[in-house]
Parts: structure tokens; C-alpha cells; sequence
């Protein structure tokens, strides 16, 4: 107790000590002191001392008057603070005396502390925090695997679901499909929203409820959609002026009746990429087995999430044990279901690892970028300041001849090194906290929790900890080699100029090596990066962007198909003949025509991939190969410029009741009738089988067999990294699709297309939206970032990385060749008698 008022008492003396009262205080210790010794040199002259000895023996009684004086300060105040203040306001003046060194030190650590810290805080929101829910490590991912045919995360059936809910190894099972559009009807102008459709379990399984009103009921039975919508924050606030009394609200979404239960909180993220987070504005329930969803059989697999929670307690790998022994028992229970040539499995992740696993690499790849970056930084600053030591040289044995301890010296030197990396540090995240948005910018949509993101508290305290720890580890070799010098040689010699000490040119020597090592692997690195980037910049898409624009819109599919008007081929192409009739008529277009979402050139996520079964050759319908099929019109291969190479391509004489036919691209040609002693086989007239969307109507015998007609060249219409991605492309006046694309190639006016197009579209149809009207050339620009966004990250890191060890190394070597410069003119000097 008495040590702890001590100590207040001493901050207190501190905090109220100013520059007269510690002068005053001096005054009164000097004349107790002088006090002191006026006595004693009295009672040693009553001892028949002369004036002289008695004088002496006082004074070496009463001790060091400095010792005394220090002892005294230090037991009225606090040493430690009051010494590191009188060393900041010194460093500060050290500053102020040397702005251009000071101005550089600075700017090279915040670049490196903003570099590192940006990265941090991308790292902070997807990787150390990538679940935003209560208790995140009993959440799973659930997926199907038939490794024997080389298939993963096949999708699940209904059946294998409810095996899973009453296995007894999770909590709850929860389904969700991937992101759809549905028209929100019924108000000024119809809008098209994102919606997933999931069981009545899902927010239940995540643990979050509802801001108002209240999520689905987990143990609804309804087998099919339950005619009740949780929407978004966002949708409730912009579409409904956040209406209190939204509750029950009737949304009319493709033409079905839906009530508004709840509205989720602003802060709610859903699973996925930034994109799908963003855009997912309507949850909508339902069982998955009754209607429009096709009927729950083992052999019907719903694409989509499958996420569960643990029961309490129970790990992965214990959970994973006990889901082997179910699946071995359903294999044999079902064999005709699970045959042994497909070695069908079902596998847990953890949900985190399911959420980040995609961009962990590229993050961990893009620190460790940035923290060569900070490293050189830091490796500049310490250069910097061992060549600076050599002009202080004579400071410093100056301030050691007057009594300065080396500690002391030490001490007060790193204090001024640390001071300096706090303040670059502290530069960096200004500079970061004002960029931030630019930044963002820049970060691509398939990043998960973009929106998480932030330069806050978390981030400084970050930046803080690296510029301190930094100065403490870059700041003890200069401290130490600062403070070591010779007393009489410096002093002798440093008024004439001076090399230095051969340990500071030792170290600096290590410092460049360094510098040039660590540049010529960055430099290496940046170099490959950036020849791969032009590489993938420089690739020939295989079609022609050029003037071409693309406008989509949205067909609604009621949930009962005999109410959907567009349910059939035969009914949809009389909207779309009139579509692109009336597009012709607008002002500057020269082609038009129509494709289904997954037709937009690198413009879709989720490409439509359906199991392929080829004639004559023996595949279940589990395991069989999956193949984009994107569905088009017949002008849509002479719009884009894709040329045929064989066989014919679509015509508007291919209709619903004819034949069904299809075009493929070299790729599939090459990957399934790759013929005999690599001899290609000609694919045309083949037949082939797909299992189609389930709201497409088919015969009672299963989908009917479709023939290649033609074969057209490679694309890099699903991704410009790789051309060479099998598709299959089905006529539209043959296959009905609801998400549609209009192309139009001319002189188009993007700012006016949009607008002219709606008035089209929906002088046919006023039911029907229209959205994303884009240029091909910017959904190739958002592709291509979305692409290079690692490697221009890293190699713009590398490339600022190269440049400040640029900057530290032609900096020392200035310095080194001045001071070879000096020494030269000193012994000239001397030798000429000066």
C-alpha cells in the first residue's frame, strides 16, 4: 500500500512539476546541501583541521553532490518517464534539425507499415474472421463426392438429407441452392431480385434471428415452397422506405403471392462471395420435394450448400467417423443408388475453411509480399541511420566526454529510432484510412466479407505493434554501433572528416546485401507475375467484344408450371422473335440476338453443367461427365465472332418439335470423341443425352437424345485463362431459358440503350425487368481484374518493394562515395601541408 502512494505521489509531483518549480526546488537542495557542509566543515575545524582539509573531509563525508541530487529527483518523481520525455523532446529536435532524413525515414516506413497494415485488415475480415456467427466451429460443410468417376461436391438428394437430420451426429442440416433472380412485381417498375431458396432451417443452423418480425419455422413440413419471404435490410429500407408495419405484406415474386415474415439486421452477412452477400436480398423456404423442385429420389441431386451443425462436443473427425459408417450402411442398404465403381462419399469441412479456402493462398501470398516490402523498409531506415551515425560521431563523444553513460546513450538513441518507425507507422495508416475507399475498389467481388472490411481501432493498434516492434529490432544494432566510439580518435578526427568506425561499415555492408538479396528475389518474383498478367492480358478471347453490348431480363417461373406462360419453347420464342424485331429497329443496331445467362462471355458464375451421356457408351446417370450448356439463338455465334468449323450451326427451322440438336466447341470434340492413335473422331452426327432443368418438360422415357450438328472454335467465354473448357450449346427456340441476355452489336449509346431496350422489352411484356445493360469490353475488364488481382497486387508491392531498396542503396552509396570524397581531400590536404 505504501509503495502504490509512492508512486502516486511521485506521478503527481511529475504532472505538476514545471520548469520554476523544479528550479526552486534545486535552489532549496543546493542550500541544504551547502547547509550540510558548512557544518561539517565547521565541526573539523573545531577538530584543529586547517580551512582547506576541513573543507576536503566534508565533502567526503557528505558524498557526490550529483549522486545525491540524482538520488533526491528520483525519489520525488519518476525517473523512467521523466528521462523518455526528455529523450522524445530531444528526438523531436533531432528531427526538426535534419527534415529532409527525417522526411524520407518516414515516408519509406509508411509505405511499408501501409502496405503491410492494408493487407492486414483484408486478413482480419475474411481469414481471422471469416464466421460472423454464434459458436463457428461446430458449423460444417456437407459435401458429396463420387471420386471414382472424379466428381466432387456432386450435390445432395432429399433422401440423403433426412438421413443426415436423423444420423444423430448434427444438431440441424440445413440446405440452401445457389443465388436465382425472381421479379418483384406489382409496384412503379418491375425490379429483378436475388433470392435463395433454402430449408425452413437454415438461419436457425447459423443461430441468428430476425430484426423484426421472425426467421422461417425450422420444423415446417411444407414439401414445397411455403409462401413466406425473409428479406434483406437493404431491400426493406429501399424498396419499403423501412416500413414498421412490413410484416404480412404480400410480394408478388414470378407471379406467386409470398408474406413478408421477417427482415434480417444490416449487419447480417450470408455465406459466400462479397457479390453474392450483397445481392442476396430474399430468402424464400422450402421442403425441396414438392413442386417446382422434381421428386425426391436418391438418384435426383439438388445443387446447392449443404451446411449443418455438430451436436455439442462432438468434433470433426469424430463427426467424420461416424458419417463413414452411415454411408457404408446406405451402400448397402441402396446399391443400385450408390454403385461401387462411383465409391460415393461424404465429406466435413469446416465452414470457415469453406468460406476462405479459395483465397487463403492468394492472402497468405500477398502478406508475405507486403512483409518484404515492410522488411526492406525497415532495412533503408537502419541504413539510413548508420550512415548518418558517422556525421554524430563527434555528438556523441562529446555528450560521452561530459559523463554520459553509454547506457544512458543507448537508451536515448533507440527512444529517438523508435519515435521514428511510430511515426512512419502512424503516417502509413493515415495514408491507408484515406485511401481506404480507393482501395476497395480495387479488391474484387469473389473476396468473402469485402463489406467487413475496415481501417479501425483493431488496424492501428496493429499498425502501432509492428512500427514498435520493428524500431526495437531494426533499432538496437544502429543504437549500439552509434554509441560505440572511440572518445579521443573521434574527437581528434572528426572535425576533419572521417569513414566512419569499421563496425558501422561492417553493418552497413550487411545492410546492402540484404537489400540486394531480398530485391533480386522480389524482383524475380514481379517479373514472372508480370509477364503472366500480360500474357493473360494479351490472350485473344476467341470472340469479338467490339461494339457489342449485352441487356438481360428475367422470365418469371411460378412456382405451379401450368401457370408460367413461358413455361414451353414454343411459348417463349413468340417473346423473344418480338424482342429482337423490335431491337433491330433501335438506332445504330446492326445485330441482335439472345442467350441464355450463361451465354454472357465471362459474365456468370455458376455456369448451368449437365451430366452428358454420350451413345454407345455405358455411363450411369450419377456419373456421368458434366458440361456447360449455355443455350443462344442462331445469330449469336456471328454476333460474337466465333467461327464454325464443321457442320452447320442453328437455324430458326430448329423448334421445339423437331429433333433437338446442338454445337459444340473443339474442346468437348477433342475430350469426348478424342478417336483412335490420336486421330480426333468427327463428332458431328453424334448423339448425346442431357438430364435437363426440371422445369423443362420432357417424355415420359427421359430427356430425348440430341445430335451434333457442328462444331465451332475455342473460346474463352468461361474463363481467359483457359480456352479450352468443353461446351455444348442448345437453340433457344428448342430449350425455354429464364435469364436472358440481349446482344446488340453497333453504334450504340450506352447511356440510352438501357432506357430504349426497357420500353421494348416491355411493350411486349410490362411484367418483365431490365438491368446490367454493360459493354462486352467492360465484363472482359471486371473478368480480367478479377483475374490479375493477386498478381498485381504482388507485383505492385515488388515494385515498390524494388524501388525503396533503390532508394536505401544508391542513398548509402552517395553517402560512402562523399565520404571516400573527403578523405581523399584530407590527405591531399596533407600532403600538400594544409
Amino acid at each position: 500500500m505504501k509503495s502504490l502512494q509512492r508512486f502516486f505521489a511521485r506521478l503527481s509531483n511529475l504532472v505538476a512539476s514545471s520548469h520554476a518549480g523544479q528550479h526552486l526546488a534545486d535552489q532549496r537542495l543546493r542550500e541544504e546541501m551547502e547547509e550540510h557542509l558548512a557544518q561539517q566543515t565547521a565541526d573539523n575545524l573545531r577538530a584543529g583541521m586547517s580551512t582547506a582539509e576541513a573543507h576536503r573531509q566534508a565533502v567526503l563525508k557528505f558524498g557526490a553532490v550529483g549522486a545525491i541530487r540524482e538520488k533526491y529527483h528520483a525519489e520525488q518523481s519518476l525517473p523512467f518517464i521523466e528521462t523518455l520525455l526528455q529523450d522524445l523532446r530531444y528526438a523531436l529536435r533531432m528531427f526538426w534539425r535534419s527534415p529532409g532524413f527525417s522526411f524520407i525515414a518516414i515516408a519509406t516506413m509508411a509505405l511499408g507499415v501501409g502496405a503491410t497494415t492494408a493487407i492486414f485488415s483484408v486478413i482480419d475480415a475474411t481469414l481471422l474472421h471469416p464466421l460472423p456467427y454464434p459458436s463457428p466451429a461446430e458449423l460444417v460443410r456437407v459435401e458429396d463426392d463420387l471420386p471414382g468417376v472424379g466428381a466432387q461436391d456432386v450435390g445432395i438428394s432429399v433422401p440423403e438429407w433426412r438421413d443426415l437430420e436423423s444420423s444423430g451426429i448434427f444438431q440441424s442440416v440445413s440446405f440452401s441452392g445457389h443465388g436465382a433472380n425472381v421479379n418483384l412485381t406489382g409496384s412503379a417498375q418491375p425490379e429483378r431480385l436475388s433470392y435463395k431458396h433454402v430449408s425452413p432451417n437454415y438461419f436457425a443452423v447459423f443461430g441468428v434471428d430476425a430484426q423484426l418480425g421472425r426467421t422461417f419455422d425450422p420444423h415446417d413440413a411444407t414439401p414445397g415452397f411455403n409462401l413466406e419471404a425473409v428479406i434483406s435490410d437493404g431491400l426493406w429500407r429501399r424498396e419499403f422506405g423501412a416500413n414498421p408495419h412490413i410484416l404480412g405484406k404480400a410480394l408478388l415474386l414470378d407471379n406467386d403471392v409470398y408474406h413478408v415474415a421477417g427482415v434480417m439486421p444490416r449487419s447480417f452477412r450470408d455465406l459466400g462471395t462479397t457479390s453474392e452477400e450483397l445481392s442476396t436480398e430474399v430468402w424464400l423456404a422450402a421442403g425441396m420435394s414438392g413442386l417446382p423442385f422434381p421428386p425426391p429420389m436418391r438418384g435426383t441431386r439438388l445443387q446447392g450448400r449443404v451446411v449443418a451443425r455438430l451436436k455439442p462436443g462432438l468434433t470433426i473427425a469424430a463427426a467424420q467417423i461416424r458419417l463413414d459408417a452411415l454411408v457404408a450402411s446406405l451402400k448397402k442398404q441402396y446399391p443400385a443408388e450408390y454403385p461401387a465403381e462411383a465409391a460415393w462419399t461424404v465429406r466435413l469441412t469446416p465452414l470457415s475453411e469453406s468460406v476462405v479456402g479459395s483465397v487463403r493462398q492468394s492472402l497468405v501470398l500477398l502478406f508475405g509480399a507486403v512483409g518484404s516490402v515492410l522488411l526492406i523498409s525497415c532495412v533503408n531506415v537502419a541504413n539510413l541511420l548508420l550512415a548518418r551515425a558517422s556525421g554524430r560521431g563527434r555528438e556523441i563523444a562529446v555528450r560521452q566526454a561530459l559523463g554520459a553513460q553509454r547506457t544512458r546513450l543507448i537508451r536515448q538513441l533507440l527512444t529517438e529510432i523508435l519515435l521514428l518507425f511510430l511515426l512512419g507507422g502512424i503516417a502509413g495508416f493515415g495514408l491507408l484510412f484515406c485511401t481506404q475507399r480507393f482501395l476497395l475498389r480495387l479488391v474484387p467481388e469473389s473476396l468473402p466479407h469485402l463489406n467487413n472490411i475496415a481501417v479501425g481501432w483493431g488496424v492501428l493498434v496493429f499498425a502501432v505493434t509492428v512500427s514498435v516492434a520493428a524500431g526495437t529490432i531494426f533499432g538496437l544494432a544502429p543504437a549500439w554501433l552509434m554509441s560505440r566510439v572511440d572518445l579521443i580518435g573521434t574527437l581528434r578526427q572528426e572535425g576533419r572528416g572521417s569513414s566512419g568506425s569499421l563496425g558501422r561499415s561492417r553493418a552497413r555492408q550487411i545492410l546492402v546485401i540484404s537489400e540486394l538479396a531480398l530485391s533480386l528475389v522480389l524482383m524475380v518474383a514481379a517479373s514472372l507475375l508480370l509477364r503472366s498478367f500480360w500474357d493473360l492480358y494479351k490472350a485473344e478471347p476467341g470472340f469479338n467484344p467490339d461494339r457489342v453490348m449485352a441487356i438481360q431480363t428475367w422470365l418469371p417461373g411460378p412456382n405451379d408450371p401450368s401457370a408460367d406462360i413461358y413455361r414451353t419453347a414454343t411459348q417463349e420464342s413468340v417473346l423473344l422473335r418480338e424482342i429482337l424485331r423490335r431491337s433491330r429497329t433501335l438506332p445504330g443496331v446492326e445485330e441482335a440476338a439472345i442467350g441464355d445467362e450463361d451465354a454472357l462471355p465471362l459474365g456468370h458464375s455458376h455456369p448451368s453443367q449437365l451430366p452428358l451421356i454420350r451413345e454407345g457408351v455405358e455411363t450411369m446417370d450419377n456419373q456421368a461427365p458434366v458440361i456447360d450448356s449455355p443455350i443462344v439463338s442462331p445469330e449469336y455465334f456471328h454476333l460474337l465472332g466465333v467461327p464454325l468449323l464443321r457442320g452447320r450451326l442453328f437455324n430458326d427451322q430448329d423448334l421445339e418439335d423437331t429433333p433437338q440438336v446442338a454445337v459444340i466447341n473443339q474442346a468437348a470434340a477433342r475430350m469426348y470423341w478424342p478417336g483412335k492413335n490420336g486421330m480426333g473422331e468427327d463428332p458431328l452426327g453424334k448423339r448425346v443425352r442431357l438430364h435437363l432443368d426440371a422445369r423443362e418438360p420432357s417424355s415420359s422415357a427421359g430427356p430425348a437424345w440430341t445430335t451434333i450438328i457442328g462444331v465451332i472454335a475455342d473460346a474463352r467465354t468461361e474463363s481467359l485463362a483457359d480456352a479450352a473448357i468443353p461446351q455444348l450449346y442448345r437453340g433457344v427456340y428448342q430449350h425455354p431459358a429464364k435469364d436472358l441476355a440481349i446482344f446488340l452489336r453497333g453504334q450504340l449509346d450506352p447511356s440510352f440503350i438501357s432506357s430504349q431496350m426497357r420500353t421494348q422489352i416491355q411493350s411486349v411484356d410490362p411484367q418483365l425487368p431490365v438491368f446490367h445493360a454493360q459493354t462486352l469490353d467492360e465484363v472482359l475488364s471486371t473478368s480480367l481484374s478479377v483475374r490479375r488481382f493477386s498478381m498485381e497486387m504482388v507485383a505492385f508491392f515488388a515494385a515498390t518493394a524494388l524501388l525503396l531498396a533503390g532508394l536505401g542503396i544508391y542513398g548509402t552509396i552517395s553517402y560512402v562515395v562523399n565520404e571516400q570524397r573527403s578523405e581523399i581531400a584530407i590527405r591531399l590536404a596533407r600532403r600538400a601541408g594544409i
